[in-house]
């Protein structure tokens, strides 16, 4: 087998040679062993390509289609980790807690207070529903401190298993509000809030900031796919009662080949129907760990710019490709961005800047003003706009109805009117792409800001706490020590 192997490597080597972009170090998929990988062109399609001496030869589709990947890379300036918490051993991916090797600080922690869910989901990251006990809220209070301790306040999404499972839960959010969290988010599939309307008026009077909510299409046979169930109605529900409470909403679909990925543009323009509560749609292709029911292949996986390109044409044009930009805060690779403002005449302006990379966790006073930029733009465009300012949005002397109607024609004959139209009814459209063990960057994951708070208090990368082998065996998830080979 190793002789074999060895024949292989040679003959990626060769084949790398010609045409390789760059070098970086990933991971197998079936021992979690740390190996080197090549970014591999091949036409429009860039593949990550890496050799176990044990397991043989790995090539994993990350790039297809325009723009191009290499238009797309830019340079980012590495952070400095100020509080590390664990330490640097065993070498990227099996120090984390953040290490002093990790480029990027928190600016979005996800906590989860439960592993119980109301759903067995066909498509589950954290392979949800487990029996384990709730942490209680003095642990979550070290959690929340732990978080304030490392960095300062942060962007808080309390997540789960199904939070909204927990009778303490506003609470909860109660708690991290008074310690100084400004922007609380909440990841649910809606279903319990769809029909407890008290709950959803209790999270928001706790001071819940925005809804992520799992909205995967506008078709009933979407959900009977994905979650064994049609849940639309629940969702329209749950989208509804938070328009009539004032708490934004975030639609995010999990995008799965042949299933939801010709929906993009209805997803879309379901959410312009619904502003100005729903405030953005943040699109996640499926990755390959936690609960998933197939073996990864080239041909279902999504990458970045096919999500680009579909919501072209699924939107006629209306939102282009050239419209989206790299972060400004995890690597470019990770994710995209647009901002649309809906007019009144129901045509999309296109607002998102094209900025230089930001080094928003350097240790430089630039570097700080980057990293708030970075949390506000979130909170800012994922949270509910002003009662007052949503209710003057159609010209009306009193408040009405607008997004259940097409507002009339408003001549913008002034900055200020213009901008106001910005505050309320600008979209935010975006995408994530999670890594799994087969197409794991490690330089991508050092540039992680969205960690996971461990049971232990530790800061793991998103990506690397969900991460998984062949046989669904976690790096991080439920171990006190993560696998290393």
């Amino acid at each position: 087998m190793i002789d074999q192997t060895q024949e292989l490597s040679e003959q990626v080597r060769e084949q790398v040679a010609q045409r390789v972009l760059s070098q970086t170090e990933s991971v197998c998929p079936d021992c979690l062993q740390k190996i080197p990988a090549y970014r591999v062109s091949e036409g429009k399609l860039v593949f990550l390509e890496k050799t176990c001496p044990e397991h043989g030869v790995f090539r994993t589709k990350i790039w297809e289609g325009g723009p191009s990947f290499e238009s797309w890379i830019r340079p980012k300036i590495p952070g400095v980790i100020r509080v590390p918490l664990t330490e640097v051993r065993h070498g990227c991916p099996f120090d984390c807690g953040l290490c002093s090797d990790h480029r990027q600080h928190t600016c979005t922690a996800v906590i989860e207070v439960t592993q119980r869910c109301n759903l067995h989901c066909t498509f589950c990251f954290a392979d949800a529903g487990g029996k384990r006990l709730d942490p209680d809220q003095a642990r979550i209070k070290t959690w929340y401190q732990r978080l304030l301790d490392t960095g300062g306040p942060c962007n808080v999404q309390i997540s789960g298993g199904e939070p909204t499972l927990r009778t303490d839960l506003p609470e909860i959010i109660a708690m991290g509000h008074s310690m100084g969290f400004g922007f609380i988010q909440l990841n649910t599939n809606g279903l319990r809030l769809s029909r407890d309307r008290k709950l959803l008026n209790a999270l928001k009077q706790a001071g819940l900031s925005s809804v992520f909510l799992q909205f995967d299409g506008t078709e009933p046979e979407i959900y009977q796919k994905l979650r064994g169930r049609d849940f639309l109605q629940d969702k329209l529900r749950v989208i509804s009662m938070c328009g009539e409470l004032g708490i934004g909403v975030v639609l995010v679909p999990t995008l799965v080949a042949g299933v939801n990925d010709h929906n993009l543009g209805s997803i879309i323009d379901f959410a312009l129907e619904n502003m100005p509560y729903v405030r953005g749609v943040h699109f996640q292709p499926a990755s390959y760990f936690g609960r998933i029911p197939t073996s990864p292949s080239n041909d279902t996986r999504i990458t970045l710019p096919e999500v680009m390109t579909r919501i072209e044409q699924q939107t006629n044009g209306r939102i282009k490709a050239a419209n989206f930009r790299p972060p400004g805060c995890e690597n470019a690779l990770c994710s995209f961005h647009g901002n649309f403002i809906l007019m009144p005449d129901r045509t999309l302006t296109a607002t998102t800047r094209h900025e230089p990379a930001l080094a928003c966790c350097a240790p430089t006073e630039r570097a700080e003003e980057g990293a708030q930029k970075a949390k506000e733009f979130v909170s800012n465009r994922w949270a509910a706009v002003e009662q007052e300012a949503s209710e003057s949005l159609c010209g009306c002397e009193s408040g009405c109805d607008s997004s259940q109607s097409s507002p009339p024609l408003i001549q913008l004959d002034s900055i200020d009117q213009f901008l106001n139209r910005a505050k309320t009814h600008t979209l935010a459209v975006s995408a994530m792409a999670f890594q799994d063990a087969w197409n794991l960057d490690l330089e991508r994951l050092r540039d992680c800001c969205i960690h996971t708070v461990a049971p232990d208090g530790n800061l793991i990368p998103f990506c690397a706490y969900n991460l998984t082998d062949s046989n669904g065996r976690y790096l991080y998830r439920g171990r006190t020590a993560p696998v290393c080979p």
